[in-house]
C-alpha cells in the first residue's frame, strides 16, 4: 500500500470502510514535529466533505478507479441512465449520486463518470453546458440603464439570471460551478 505522502488530488482512497475522493492535499512539516499530510476529501457514498491528517509514512489503501466519458440518455423517477458511446453499454446512476448535476444534464450531453470496481460512483460535468431557454419574461422597454437581469427557466428546470435581450427558445451557455449565465451559444 502506498504511504500518505504519495496521495494526490483525484485519487480515491478507502477511509473508515468508505470510498473517499481526494480534493486537496498539503504536505506539512511544522517546526520540530513530524511531517504529516492534511487531506480534504469527499465521501462518495454520502457526499459529505471532511479534512483528515495522516502521518507521512502511514499506509493508505488507494482504490483502483476508471474514468469514462458517457452520454446522458434519459431520466426516470429515481435513476439517470447513461450510455457508453463506444460499447453502447448503459449505466444507471441514482438521483442521490447525481445530486445538483441533474440541472445540467440534457439528452446526448457528455459527462465524465468515475467507476470503482466497474460500478459508477460519481459524475463530473464539463465547466460549461449549453441549455435552451424555455421560459423568460419580456424585458421592459427603456430598462437598459445598467446590467439589468431577469430570471429565465431552462429546459432542465434550472433558473438562471440572464440579460434582458434573451428570449425563450434561445441557447445559452451556463457555468456548472455556480449556475451563472456566460453568454449565447
Amino acid at each position: 500500500m502506498p504511504a500518505a505522502n504519495d496521495l494526490r488530488k483525484g485519487q480515491v482512497i478507502k477511509f473508515n470502510g468508505e470510498p473517499h475522493l481526494i480534493m486537496e492535499t498539503q504536505h506539512r512539516t511544522p517546526g520540530n514535529l513530524r511531517a504529516f499530510v492534511q487531506v480534504k476529501m469527499r465521501n462518495l457514498r454520502y457526499g459529505k466533505s471532511l479534512e483528515q491528517r495522516f502521518n507521512s509514512p502511514d499506509p493508505v489503501e488507494v482504490l483502483p478507479t476508471d474514468r469514462r466519458t458517457l452520454e446522458f440518455s434519459y431520466a426516470d423517477r429515481e435513476n439517470f441512465t447513461f450510455m457508453d458511446p463506444e460499447t453502447f453499454e448503459s449505466f444507471e446512476l441514482s438521483a442521490v449520486m447525481i445530486g445538483d448535476a441533474k440541472n445540467y444534464l440534457v439528452a446526448n450531453g457528455k459527462a465524465e463518470v468515475l467507476f470503482i470496481n466497474e460500478a459508477p460512483v460519481t459524475i463530473d460535468l464539463p465547466s460549461t453546458v449549453t441549455l435552451k431557454v424555455v421560459e423568460s419574461a419580456d424585458g421592459v422597454k427603456g430598462d437598459t440603464a445598467s446590467n439589468v437581469q431577469k430570471p429565465a427557466t431552462c429546459e432542465t428546470g434550472l433558473v438562471v439570471q440572464v440579460p434582458l435581450f434573451i428570449k425563450a427558445g434561445e441557447l445559452i451557455k451556463v457555468s456548472t460551478a455556480d449556475a451563472s449565465y456566460l453568454g449565447r451559444a
